[in-house]
């Protein structure tokens, strides 16, 4: 197929989410490079990407363009390459996500650098989204998700927790100062360990650098945030099991996970490759499937859309901070990582992504509250708790 004709069916792909092609609108796209055209016809959302980390073209509002391309479900209607299908392919032969490959992720983007991280997040260095519900501030929003996920369980002082995935210590932190709660955590990402180490010092908290199917012992509680989206479709059972062999009889259990409307067996071929090499999102049917046998679901809270305000205040944060970091990673990084934060905040806008937290009970287990108070104010924010 000609260029011509490649561009001419771009243009109007493109007209059916109301997109014009190099218009002057915040959403319209302006080309640099007409073989652009046949690029993402053939790599869609792969070639999209790459093609607008190598300048190929560029946008006033990606979030904007996506959000309208993902509502009119663009994806659907042009096939891709060999490529993409060999890529979906892999993922249903192999296990991606089994512990040999587990820390490729950490090494490509968790342990990039802690100060990158602590000038885009919020105080605590939440990596995870944020509850935006009578909170105006990334700081407070994160703090009212940390008190969301502690109500959530009925935390109370003197409990034991174990979190599968810890990321910097900002939940292990925020339960042992204000709630008083005695918290286990295992990461696989050296850097985050340390920083998480040092930010806990002092409180009841063990950070281990340590996969989360090694973990032992039981707890009062256990948690995770944000590590589902690793944990891959071949291994949900696995982290179930893990969950019900370290939770005690009458305890609780939590995720937080992004969440996706479909089941897969892969991720978005960009984000695999430059952001989460081998990272899925799991669907409701895959995860209760997993846990069918194992656990009560007590509660299923859906609250994406504050992931796109959450990823809007990330990049207005990254924006900021960019010029002290441009020498250390470069043009390519800037306009891939900006990418990623407003390709994904598209994604909640237009609902194909979504965020779940989740409640579990082993069966037999008394039925818990799951009752929450005004986060904005809980009483343990303002007089903290030590056990």
């Amino acid at each position: 197929m000609s260029t011509a004709r490649d561009k001419a069916l771009v243009r109007e792909l493109l007209a059916t989410a109301g997109i014009t092609l190099n218009g002057d609108r915040p959403y319209d796209i302006r080309v640099h490079n007409e073989r652009f055209y046949s690029r993402i016809l053939r790599d869609r959302e792969l070639g999209l990407g790459e093609s607008y980390m190598d300048g190929w073209w560029d946008c006033d509002a990606i979030d904007q363009f996506l959000d309208r391309v993902l509502r009119a479900r663009l994806e659907e209607k042009v096939k891709g390459s060999l490529k993409l299908q060999l890529h979906l392919l892999r993922s249903r032969l192999f296990n991606l996500q089994r512990r040999s490959r587990a820390e490729l992720v950490a090494r490509q983007h968790y342990d990039i650098g802690n100060d990158f991280y602590a000038a885009m997040l919020d105080k605590r260095m939440n990596y995870t989204c944020a509850y935006w519900r009578n909170a105006s501030t990334l700081d407070k929003a994160q703090e009212h998700k940390l008190e969301l996920v502690c109500q959530k369980i009925e935390l109370q002082p003197g409990m034991t927790v174990l979190e599968l995935g810890c990321g910097w210590g900002a939940f292990a932190k925020y339960a042992a100062e204000k709630h008083g709660a005695h918290v286990t955590a295992v990461n696989i990402s050296r850097k985050q360990v340390e920083l998480a180490r040092e930010l806990c010092a002092g409180l009841p908290v063990e950070i281990k650098l340590q996969d989360y199917r090694e973990v032992q012992g039981k707890y009062d509680r256990v948690v995770s945030i944000g590590i589902m989206e690793h944990v891959g479709y071949k291994n949900y059972r696995t982290y179930m099991e893990v969950v019900n062999r370290t939770l005690k009889d009458d305890g609780i259990a939590f995720f937080h996970t992004i969440g996706g409307n479909v089941s897969t067996t892969t991720a978005n071929a960009w984000t695999t490759k430059y952001i989460f090499p081998n990272g899925m999102l799991p669907s409701i049917a895959q995860l209760s499937r997993a846990m069918e046998g194992l656990f009560v679901i007590e509660d299923w809270h859906n609250f994406g859309p504050d992931y796109d305000r959450t990823l809007m205040a990330w990049h207005a944060n990254f924006e900021r901070a960019w010029p002290q970091f441009r020498e250390q990673y470069g043009e390519r990084f800037y306009r891939m990582w900006r990418y990623y934060l407003l390709s994904s905040a598209a994604g909640f806008r237009s609902r194909s992504t979504q965020l779940w937290q989740v409640v579990m009970t082993k069966p037999g287990r008394e039925q818990p509250n799951c009752r929450i108070v005004d986060v904005s104010v809980p009483r343990e924010v303002r007089e903290p708790v030590m056990a």
